[in-house]
């Protein structure tokens, strides 16, 4: 992906079970350049297993794993040390975007 529009944030602590409503949330948006940066915030679930099962070929699907807790806030700030996206949206790892909700960023 060349240009990053959004970048969305999900920290994610043990929440396997919702996590692909609300990546596939991200990825059906009608607007394409959206950066996914998953961070795992030391689950005891195998989070990069899912995602590696789940989006093998997903190029714009980023993972970062925290080997110590840092609870939500924590893990939403590792995220934004690597994002690349002109802005920045966060979402929970239990819930997600409708369809079309990414494009009222004015960019």
């Amino acid at each position: 992906m060349k240009e990053v529009n959004v970048s969305v944030i999900i920290p994610v602590f043990n929440t396997r079970e919702y996590l692909k409503r609300c990546i596939d949330s991200i990825l059906n948006q009608t607007l394409k350049s959206i950066e996914i940066i998953v961070v795992d915030d030391a689950s005891t679930q195998n989070i990069k297993e899912f995602l590696d099962a789940e989006y093998p070929n997903t190029d714009n699907l980023i993972y970062i794993r925290n080997e110590t807790r840092q609870r939500p806030g924590g893990a939403r700030n590792r995220g934004l040390e690597i994002a690349k996206g002109k802005y920045i949206s966060f979402i929970d790892s239990d819930d997600w975007f409708k369809i079309e909700s990414i494009h009222l960023f004015k960019y």
